[in-house]
């Protein structure tokens, strides 16, 4: 059983890898495939800010956007993921202790 969901499980990313590995893309295909990664970041963040239980939830209540926007500023500003996470963190911990 665990070797049959462990193939399950790797194939669908080990084939793509093994098949495409040495296959050079056109640029433009190149281009549009560098979107994806950061497509799929931002619709994760989106709803886990959004809609943290389920639900679209943009209110003032909702801890997760107050947690965000402290966060966005210091990650546009400084570029930097360490000093995100700290901001980040720092203010859950804030907004769960406090609010």
């Amino acid at each position: 059983m665990i070797i049959g969901v462990s193939l399950v499980s790797l194939l669908p990313r080990i084939l793509p890898v093994a098949m495409f590995s040495r296959y050079e893309f056109p640029e433009p295909v190149k281009r549009w495939l560098s979107f994806v990664a950061p497509a799929v970041l931002g619709a994760l963040t989106a709803i886990s800010v959004l809609a943290p239980e389920g639900e679209i939830n943009i209110s003032i209540q909702n801890k997760y956007i107050w947690a965000f926007i402290p966060t966005l500023l210091v990650a546009i500003k400084t570029r930097s993921l360490f000093y995100s996470l700290l901001v980040g963190i720092v203010t859950m911990a804030l907004l769960y202790n406090f609010m």
